[in-house]
């Protein structure tokens, strides 16, 4: 996932995945899916109440900073879904 903008962001697939879909409101596809605010499945993944306020507090992150949330809890997320920042 990528964001465009603070409230544009876009997800796609690698060509290699060959898994489930993430969500039923993101089909495997190889086109972007582009989402005008984050995205719900991912906002379901990021910690709540105080669990958030200590996150924010320990790594600096700004409160609307979802991607940077996600990325910080993203390889111990509910679900068989690891979020990682991306290398090229």
């Amino acid at each position: 996932m990528e964001e465009h903008s603070p409230t544009r962001f876009v997800f796609r697939y690698f060509e290699s995945y060959d898994g489930p879909p993430v969500s039923l409101t993101m089909p495997i596809s190889t086109r972007e899916i582009v989402f005008e605010g984050f995205p719900a499945f991912f906002e379901g993944l990021l910690p709540e109440g105080v669990m958030l306020d200590g996150l924010l507090r320990q790594r600096k992150i700004d409160h609307d900073d979802y991607l940077g949330q996600l990325l910080a809890v993203g390889e111990d997320v509910v679900g068989s879904v690891t979020i990682v920042e991306a290398t090229v």
